[in-house]
């Protein structure tokens, strides 16, 4: 790459779910935009991460996780909606990131690859996690396999939770990209509004608190949203989030006896925003029982899926 030309455009970065998608996206931005837990399909929406770095910028297109529908995970409306949206962030996108597990390919990751090779798009293979390999000689024979007869730009095993060999892989994303101006300005991270990066910190917080318990068909709308002065934070935002759950049941796991699961998971996730919009936060909790809207497109479309 020349060091004198400015490369930008798109990355799309794709994988089947939990393989550090959305860990990827936030340590290349150097913020946290993407939720993260290790529950699969943590990311649900398509988010913009906004990497500025010497001589480029990646646009990088957060996806949820590719998955085979049916079997282990029921064919509902969220799940081809997930998908859908996946598919739809290779659209438009200069290059690809495909992320997996080091030491591990399987059907799905297969089912990524496949839909990257119909794209036409040019793919960097990603090899996420390699600090939990202990045996690193056994990385070069798991690299020749998950290549072969398959066709990568480039490979890199990386570490995003630790930041390992991100250089390297910003260097072989921005030599895929055309040579242009920025698209987005050097102070933004994100496209996303803060309405939408509030909802999902809430919604982070009940799969990092709630964990095997928590219901999959569980969202969150922010029902409310509004800025006002404040005398010592200079700025306060005024919040309200409502939690939809799909049965009566579901409502006492997430409020927790005397209420104070949903207390602790309103404190965090108002703690996390303070720290992302750097401003005082009055967050508000509510829960909610709206049944089947995890299989029901137009509730899916009301409660900002597919967008």
């Amino acid at each position: 790459m020349n060091p004198h030309t400015h490369h930008a455009g798109h990355v799309a970065v794709i994988g089947r779910p939990n393989v550090g998608k959305s860990t990827l996206v936030n340590a290349l931005v150097g913020a946290k935009l993407s939720i993260v837990s290790n529950r699969p399909q943590t990311t649900r929406h398509r988010l913009l991460g906004i990497a500025t770095v010497p001589g480029g910028q990646l646009v990088l297109v957060d996806t949820p996780g590719l998955h085979r529908e049916g079997g282990k995970r029921a064919s509902t409306a969220l799940n081809r909606v997930l998908n859908r949206a996946a598919r739809g962030a290779l659209e438009g996108v200069d290059a690809a990131a495909l992320v997996v597990e080091a030491g591990r390919w399987d059907d799905e990751d297969t089912l990524a690859y496949d839909a990257l090779r119909e794209s036409g798009l040019p793919v960097v293979l990603v090899v996420n996690q390699v600090d939990r390999i202990a045996d690193k000689a056994s990385l070069l024979p798991y690299l020749q396999r998950a290549s072969e007869g398959r066709t990568f730009a480039a490979v890199h095993p990386v570490s995003a939770l630790k930041r390992q060999g991100l250089e390297p892989l910003v260097a072989s994303l921005l030599a895929l990209l055309p040579v242009q101006p920025p698209l987005y300005g050097e102070d933004e991270l994100t496209d996303r509004s803060q309405r939408f990066l509030a909802g999902e910190l809430v919604r982070e917080q009940l799969m990092r608190q709630l964990g095997a318990e928590l219901p999959y068909a569980t969202t969150v709308e922010i029902e409310s949203f509004s800025e006002e002065p404040s005398p010592k934070a200079g700025v306060m935002y005024r919040i309200g989030a409502v939690i939809w759950v799909e049965r009566e049941g579901q409502k006492a796991i997430v409020i927790g006896k005397g209420g104070t699961r949903l207390r602790d998971i309103g404190k965090r996730a108002r703690e996390r925003m303070e720290q992302l919009f750097d401003a005082k936060v009055f967050l508000q909790t509510w829960v909610r029982v709206r049944e089947g809207w995890s299989d029901d497109e137009s509730a899916l479309r009301t409660l900002g899926y597919g967008d």
